[in-house]
């Protein structure tokens, strides 16, 4: 084992235990952070109703009530960043949801789909708002591999939303309409934000607030874009999730239709996303002791080797259930390991414009993913050679902005 490797396996790097106050918080903001995901995933096991219930005559064009919610969320953060470096985190938390909840009032009385898909696209500028403050709430509170800890501990719990959310939807559409989602996302809103008016203190206190105004802006992002590390690290991301959300589009045309898994649709996916929230767990151990760039250097190669030999096999044999699962297990583990890492080492020397730099981020990342992902899904055509070849492709593409960040930097 090299020096390097073995001195960090060894190193004893005592992680502080969490207390109930951290424990709290940490799981808030993992809930705020979950209206996003069950805002996707308990709406997936509905996109083949809606679709024949709205008459689409391409049963990919459901996917694009994925991708508005994700390109409402890419505009929206532009907005609600500032916003919070103005006004505080928790304002433009309520403000958010108000939008959110007219988005799914939209979708539930939605007769046609650009109605709905103005409605996602509402939605998604409502969740931008809990997706910039809790990412900025943690910057304020926490930095560093400390920061990149509770990071993945909020990923890890997240991550155990889209395990149960497409179940939800599932049983929901066994007595109701599709409709009866938006009724429970407007419930789950309504109640994660109670926990917040009552239990979350605001975190960024008034003489550390910028002025909302375009000059602010400029300069946020002409730091971002001017710094190194930071402008690769948020490509990265959204290259790498492009992949991921090329996965999502195609994922229920793969098992329903593909593999005929019916109604096990949702216990398959909620399985990986379980391996995603392991992988986290494991993350929020060992980044303090090997660091957010060594880790996800390794996971990238790892997606990339795994997408590389199952893209050959399967030019080669009939591809079954198990070993796809196979295969995207270890992209999901791959994946627990990058997430909560890459969007802090994009953020880690962003921390006096937090809320700018977060909105700045978080959307061009979004909209890169978005762009990428709708492509892959509408290259669907009943094999997995798209989204094979997604991973594969962004795999590259991601580990080389990894490889093109300041070296320089001390390492993290």
């Amino acid at each position: 084992m090299p020096e390097k490797i073995h001195a960090a396996m060894t190193e004893q790097i005592a992680a502080p235990a969490l207390n109930a106050e951290t424990r709290e918080f940490t799981i808030l903001m993992a809930s705020l952070m979950s209206v996003v995901a069950i805002s996707i995933d308990a709406f997936l096991p509905a996109l083949g109703i809606v679709g024949q219930d709205l008459k689409l005559q391409n049963p990919n064009h459901a996917q694009y009530l994925i991708g508005f919610i994700f390109l409402g969320m890419a505009l929206g953060q532009l907005v609600c960043g500032p916003l919070s470096d103005a006004w505080g985190r928790k304002k433009v938390l309520y403000f958010g949801i108000v939008l959110y909840l007219a988005g799914s009032l939209a979708c539930l009385f939605a007769g046609s789909l650009g109605f709905m898909l103005f409605g996602r696209f509402l939605q998604g500028l409502g969740v931008a708002a809990p997706y910039v403050s809790t990412i900025s709430i943690v910057r304020d509170k926490y930095s560093g591999r400390h920061m990149a800890r509770i990071m993945s501990i909020i990923m890890m719990i997240f991550i155990m939303v889209p395990a149960i959310a497409p179940s939800l939807g599932q049983g929901l559409l066994l007595y109701f309409s599709w409709r009866a989602i938006f009724l429970l996302y407007i419930v789950y809103a309504v109640a994660i934000t109670t926990w917040v008016f009552f239990r979350l203190e605001e975190t960024l206190p008034p003489e550390k607030r910028i002025p909302f105004n375009f000059a602010n802006i400029k300069h946020g992002f002409l730091e971002i874009v001017g710094h190194r590390a930071t402008r690769s690290y948020t490509i990265c991301m959204g290259i790498c999730f492009g992949s991921f959300i090329g996965y999502l589009n195609s994922c229920q045309q793969i098992f329903q239709v593909q593999f005929g898994v019916g109604n096990l649709f949702t216990l398959y996916f909620g399985g990986l996303a379980l391996v995603l929230g392991a992988a986290s767990l494991m993350n929020s151990r060992l980044v303090e002791k090997l660091g957010m760039r060594y880790i996800c250097l390794r996971s990238f190669s790892c997606i990339i080797i795994a997408s590389f030999v199952f893209l050959g096999l399967h030019l080669f044999v009939e591809i079954s259930l198990w070993m796809f699962l196979l295969y995207a297990a270890i992209l999901f583990f791959s994946f627990g390991l990058v997430f909560g890492n890459i969007n802090a080492l994009a953020m880690e020397p962003m921390g006096h414009i937090a809320g700018t730099a977060s909105a700045i981020i978080g959307a061009g990342s979004s909209v890169l993913s978005m762009l990428l992902g709708s492509f892959i899904g509408q290259l669907y055509n009943n094999t997995l050679i798209p989204v094979i070849c997604g991973f594969l492709a962004l795999g590259v593409i991601s580990l080389l902005f990894m490889l093109y960040a300041d070296r320089s930097r001390k390492p993290l």
